[in-house]
């Protein structure tokens, strides 16, 4: 019997709070997925997607997905992953991915790019495979776009922080710089519901809208490069987009209120997250379950370490 091994990796939630699709070049599809991305901005917590991959040499290669102990065939993005690094061995494995996420799913908080970047990550770890980090990164950013689950999160998520896209694509290819934050700041964020990335990405309209906005967002806060003129810009973005609803709209006039530095909506998620000093954290949190069930609202540090391999004791 061939032996087992493991490897752990975390990767922060990252929200998007505004972007620009970057998919085409004078109208024609970029056919190199490693240069298709989007322009934009947000953070990563410190809440987010623990993965541990168990791999053992087999006959036939095989691929389980768990998601917080339920299997997980839905799970495309991290299949995608395995299967991209399973094709450059010339042995077959088993490979068991299990991935914890502290955040919800489908609501803007990027938990696809960090399950194809902690797979990534922890396989490459379990399997020996001679990768650097931006390696690693490209074969989760040409996963998540392919499986149309997002198209930039990958590169933030591997940096932390408050981060601006300026250029788009892969790990290595895109240009991404940080607003400077203190660590006394927390987000706190209120979770309506799901939205699919999928439709987004597919309406010829709402790309339009996008991207119209998108470019004039990222313009206006290099203008004026500070944490409350980024949300107050990214809400603006929200509103022009029509992605804004009045449910939405509610939760961040309570977080005014309640003493937020500013907030923003999840892109692309019916959620909002509020940049709040640490005191503060607690009202804007109260003040979200006015209209929220608190398991809908989430209060997190910023990540200022990116996504990274983990010993195997918890995190």
């Amino acid at each position: 019997m061939s032996q087992t091994k493991t490897a752990k990796a975390f990767a922060p939630a990252g929200i998007s709070s505004f972007f620009e699709i970057c998919d085409t070049i004078d109208g024609k599809p970029i056919i190199d997925l490693e240069r298709v991305g989007a322009r934009g901005g947000g953070f990563g917590l410190q809440k987010g997607v623990l993965t541990q991959v168990t791999v053992q040499e087999a006959k036939s290669s095989g691929i389980t997905v768990f998601i917080n102990g339920k299997r997980a065939p839905e799970a495309e993005t991290t299949r995608t992953v395995v299967e991209a690094l399973l094709s450059k061995l010339d042995k077959s494995y088993v490979v068991i991915v299990d991935h914890k996420v502290e955040v919800p799913i489908s609501a803007g908080f990027g938990t696809s790019a960090g399950g194809a970047l902690t797979t990534a990550l922890a396989l490459k770890e379990a399997l020996d495979l001679p990768l650097t980090y931006n390696q690693i990164g490209k074969i989760a950013h040409v996963a998540e776009v392919q499986c149309k689950t997002g198209l930039g999160t990958v590169g933030p998520l591997m940096l932390g922080g408050c981060v601006l896209t300026l250029e788009p694509g892969a790990p290595g290819i895109s240009v991404i710089d940080r607003l400077p934050l203190s660590p006394d700041y927390v987000i706190v964020a209120g979770v309506f519901g799901p939205t699919p990335t999928k439709q987004i990405l597919s309406s010829a309209e709402k790309r339009l809208e996008v991207n119209r906005y998108g470019r004039k967002t990222l313009e206006a806060i290099l203008d004026e490069p500070s944490v409350e003129n980024f949300l107050a810009r990214c809400l603006e973005f929200a509103e022009k987009t029509g992605f804004m609803t009045p449910s939405l709209r509610q939760l961040v006039k309570l977080a005014e209120k309640a003493g937020a530095v500013g907030s923003a909506q999840n892109m692309v998620g019916k959620a909002v997250h509020s940049l709040v000093l640490e005191e503060n954290a607690n009202q804007v949190a109260e003040a979200f379950k006015q209209v929220l069930l608190p398991e809908k609202v989430i209060v997190s540090k910023v990540d200022f370490q990116g996504a990274r391999l983990v010993g195997h004791e918890k995190i």
